[in-house]
């Protein structure tokens, strides 16, 4: 993996005079808008924009341009921007706060929301936290106070009483329904080039269906300690809302549990420990039933089942890095998934 992964087409210089003429009027007085920047080491779909306008430290969140191979085929920003508000108002979850939303593609040329910025500590993706850093170097009982915070996270969010008419945002219902939609995201995603392995993937699912998958609770949908931020330990920030959804618990848990696999599978290729001992499904599943009362169910499914999500969407964000000369096309089209050969032991058992 690469220190940078470009993610954006759009001219940072630009940007910042059009979100100051977009600000003018929205803000008392004269506007000020410091100079724009993106992160690194996270947010690999959606374009993320810091800034600072007046004394207001603001992140933007908008889709990429079409010629930056976006990662997905839509980006409902409307949803995220509500369903962020909901989990902060109604969850308690911290969220961002939520500023504005701006519908209209004419000021940045797409729809875009604006939240207010935090500060803290976010577990990178590149270069990945299992290889090194705060975390990695955290002590054991920090680490798992970390984890046990943001399990707590999903379990306070899924035990939420949200009103069928605030899920209505939702695009997706029920587990039938969110493997139908990732089924379409496959088939838009790698038209061009079929992947038989996360094709095989899907045939398992349909093979192992749980038989009860349960009431449908708000999914956070990327749940993860990538997208936390954190201070001393306990979030801050939890971000990323675009793959929310209301369908099983367990989804949330086995992409919670999958990631950290995925990111500890990429240490022990480098020849470092990593951290085996973190994210465990044993640990996650028992804090988030203490919490609860509620008893995981199926988990090899569902940590399957992340695992070619993840697939579809790494693939995806790899054909980005080959569109722009980051690195070759692989003869083999499996290879596309980074976590083959994880993908390729859960469904053969």
């Amino acid at each position: 993996m690469t220190d940078e992964m470009r993610t954006s087409t759009r001219d940072l210089g630009e940007l910042q005079d059009r979100v100051r003429a977009w600000l003018t009027g929205r803000i008392a007085g004269p506007v000020t808008v410091s100079e724009l920047s993106r992160p690194s080491g996270n947010g690999m779909s959606s374009e993320t924009l810091f800034f600072t306008a007046n004394s207001q430290r603001c992140v933007a969140r908008m889709a990429p341009a079409a010629e930056a191979v976006p990662v997905f085929p839509a980006y409902d920003l409307r949803a995220q921007f509500e369903i962020m508000r909901l989990a902060r108002d109604r969850a308690g979850i911290p969220a961002p706060r939520a500023l504005w939303f701006e519908p209209d593609p004419g000021p940045l040329g797409t729809p875009f929301f604006v939240m207010e910025r935090e500060d803290g500590e976010v577990p990178p993706d590149v270069m990945p936290y299992t290889m090194g850093g705060w975390l990695a170097e955290a002590a054991p009982g920090d680490r798992r106070r970390l984890q046990e915070a943001t399990v707590a996270i999903v379990a306070a969010l899924h035990d939420a009483p949200f009103a069928e008419s605030e899920l209505a945002v939702l695009g997706v219902r029920g587990l039938r329904a969110h493997v139908d939609e990732q089924r379409a995201y496959y088939a838009w995603a790698h038209a061009e080039r079929p992947i038989p392995l996360l094709e095989r993937a899907f045939d398992w699912l349909e093979a192992h269906w749980p038989a009860d998958p349960g009431p449908d609770v708000l999914s956070w949908g990327d749940a993860r300690i990538g997208n936390v931020m954190y201070r001393d330990f306990t979030p801050v920030a939890v971000l990323d809302w675009e793959m929310a959804a209301a369908g099983p618990r367990e989804l949330d848990l086995g992409w919670m549990i999958f990631l950290h696999r995925f990111f500890q599978d990429i240490a022990v290729v480098f020849e470092l420990p990593g951290l085996p001992d973190f994210m465990r499904r044993e640990d996650v599943c028992r804090t988030y039933r203490e919490l609860t009362g509620h008893e995981p169910r199926d988990m090899d499914f569902y940590e399957t089942y992340a695992a070619l999500r993840h697939g579809i969407i790494m693939a995806r964000v790899w054909q980005r890095r080959i569109h722009f000369g980051e690195q070759p096309r692989p003869d083999d089209p499996d290879d596309l998934v980074m976590h083959r050969a994880a993908l390729e032991e859960l469904i053969t058992g």
